[in-house]
């Protein structure tokens, strides 16, 4: 079964889903190894790698020591045209939604796509929207684009609902790594009722409570990134969290 398939599949089931984030730059051997030892002991269900600006070439050893650790699917989360890998068993093949950049709307892709079908990563379409978060994210400066509002979820669940309509399979709200706070319940639940696809949430998600609300509002793949970078130990505490959400 493709990575799509399972988080589609999980989704019509009820079952709440967990990625965990590495970034690169930030992990060392060892710390990824343990970081996957981690996941793998708690039923993380995949491991998204990838940031805003990897800047030591270090994603590919990251990627092998990823799948020397565990046997979590590990699918890419790209800052950049440059970040593709065939280590990987999937890429998000992201559109910027929420912006009006073009080379993130659609200018990077055009670059990528014919580099993603030469390394037979599974492609999965995805709109990306950034929300405000109180703070401004090294997403949002190397987007070059104003994160949508968090105190109009009437926006947000119209950029999600057409990004369905143009076919993407996936919608993933991102606060940013650092965020100062998560995506709301109210965003995330408006998005959700509008909205038949898969929807990833991200940023902010730092807390057995914050994953819980957010799992409770729609979202059906919670991401955890910085929460486990600061403190490793909120791993087992979020993963229990979120399978407690499932119905």
């Amino acid at each position: 079964m493709n990575v799509y398939d399972q988080i589609s599949d999980k989704k019509a089931e009820g079952i709440k889903q967990l990625a965990v984030l590495i970034d690169p730059d930030l992990s060392g051997n060892e710390s990824v190894e343990r970081i996957c030892h981690l996941a793998a002991e708690n039923g993380v269900d995949y491991i998204f790698v990838g940031g805003s600006l990897v800047t030591r070439g270090n994603l590919h050893q990251c990627l092998r020591q990823i799948k020397m650790s565990c046997s979590i699917p590990v699918v890419i989360f790209p800052g950049n045209a440059m970040q593709i890998d065939p280590l990987a068993d999937a890429i998000l093949f992201m559109s910027l939604i929420s912006g009006r950049n073009p080379e993130l709307l659609i200018g990077n892709q055009v670059i990528s796509a014919p580099v993603i079908r030469e390394s037979r990563l599974e492609p999965i379409s995805t709109g990306y929207m950034l929300v405000d978060s109180g703070a401004t994210t090294a997403a949002v400066y190397m987007s070059n684009t104003i994160p949508l509002p968090s105190n109009k979820p009437e926006i947000a669940a119209c950029t999600a609902l057409a990004g369905e309509m143009l076919g993407l399979k996936l919608i993933f709200m991102d606060a940013g790594s650092g965020a100062a706070k998560p995506v709301s319940e109210q965003i995330i639940s408006a998005v959700r009722r509008t909205i038949s696809v898969p929807l990833v949430v991200g940023g902010g998600i730092n807390t057995p409570e914050k994953a819980i609300s957010a799992c409770r509002a729609g979202a059906d793949l919670i991401v955890i990134g910085n929460a486990i970078e600061k403190d490793p130990a909120v791993l087992p505490l979020i993963a229990g969290a979120v399978k407690s959400v499932s119905v």
